[in-house]
């Protein structure tokens, strides 16, 4: 092999190592991200089923329909925000899969081509190899001929 193909490898290889540990750090800050997304969709459920029982108490004991407006208006307004928090929460979890993904073709990349100046390194031992051999016979087939040409 080369050395100008020898470089250019190194340097697909290279190239290719530097995007897949970028695809790495994207895959850890894509999971990063998607955690605290559903944390914080687990939280607001959690304060929503809160709000709701502390509110089923309270209309136990009586209330007066402004406290019944009032509940009801935060009511909708912490659905919304339990909802938005879910896509939130699913648009991460999708751009997670796209970064494992990602990931996954980055270091198939790199073992192709590990794998391909794997195989180029051998072809190139292998023909250096044959000429070493074909120059041995050489020698030798002329040693036999002067052997035998002062014999």
């Amino acid at each position: 092999m080369t050395a100008t193909a020898t470089d250019t490898l190194s340097l697909l290889l290279e190239r290719a190592e530097g995007e897949r540990d970028a695809a790495a750090r994207a895959l850890h800050t894509a999971g990063a991200q998607a955690e605290a997304a559903r944390a914080q969709h687990g939280e607001l459920a959690g304060y929503r089923q809160d709000y709701q029982q502390r509110w089923t108490q309270s209309f136990a004991q009586g209330t007066t329909m402004s406290l019944v407006g009032c509940y009801q208006s935060f009511g909708q307004r912490l659905n919304q925000a339990v909802d938005t928090q879910g896509h939130v929460a699913n648009h991460a979890d999708q751009r997670l899969l796209r970064a494992r993904e990602a990931l996954r073709q980055a270091e198939l990349r790199v073992a192709a081509l590990r794998q391909l100046i794997a195989r180029r390194q051998a072809d190139a031992a292998k023909a250096a190899q044959r000429r070493e051999q074909r120059a041995t016979d050489e020698f030798a087939a002329r040693a036999h001929l002067r052997r035998t040409a002062h014999a």
